[in-house]
């Protein structure tokens, strides 16, 4: 680890649901359980075209969502500390994975973020934008990651009442 600073650690607990029906590839079951201590457990199997249960989230599904998580926790933090007020954000985020390597193995080439944000009226607009290369800059995921996360986002400010 470079630089100086605290290590936090995230523990989480995978227990695999299925039951070996068969020494099949294409046939065993992908279920699972995802748990961590005083939150609520999350379903999760393969992707459907990997032979998994579309119902339950994959771990496709939950890097994209963390890396999305990850940018509107800091955006939201850093406007709250500059007195920009987010009245809504939403983000319609995409995963781009390239699964044609030999065996089967892939890999993300990219994750596309497209945070839509309406601010409070009066609200500075260009700096709200700005913030959201300084939120990609710190989210801890999006650093860690090693594809583009691209943002486009929209930005739009309340119309005053009336």
């Amino acid at each position: 680890m470079t630089g100086a600073g605290r290590s936090h650690r995230y523990h989480i607990h995978l227990v695999w649901t299925g039951r070996q029906e068969s020494t099949s590839f294409r046939n065993h079951n992908r279920d699972y359980l995802i748990a961590s201590e005083g939150k609520p457990s999350i379903r999760g199997s393969s992707d459907a075209v990997f032979r998994g249960d579309s119902a339950r989230w994959n771990p496709e599904d939950l890097l994209v969502a963390s890396l999305s998580a990850c940018h509107e926790l800091w955006y939201l933090g850093l406007c709250a500390a500059a007195n920009i007020v987010v009245i809504a954000y939403e983000d319609d985020a995409e995963g781009v994975m390239f699964e044609e390597h030999a065996g089967g193995a892939g890999q993300f080439t990219e994750v596309i973020l497209r945070p839509r944000v309406t601010l409070a009226p009066g609200s500075d607009l260009a700096a709200a934008e700005a913030l959201h290369h300084t939120a990609h800059e710190r989210c801890f995921i999006a650093r860690s990651v090693n594809f583009p996360v691209t943002q486009i986002p929209y930005t739009e400010i309340e119309p005053a009442p009336v």
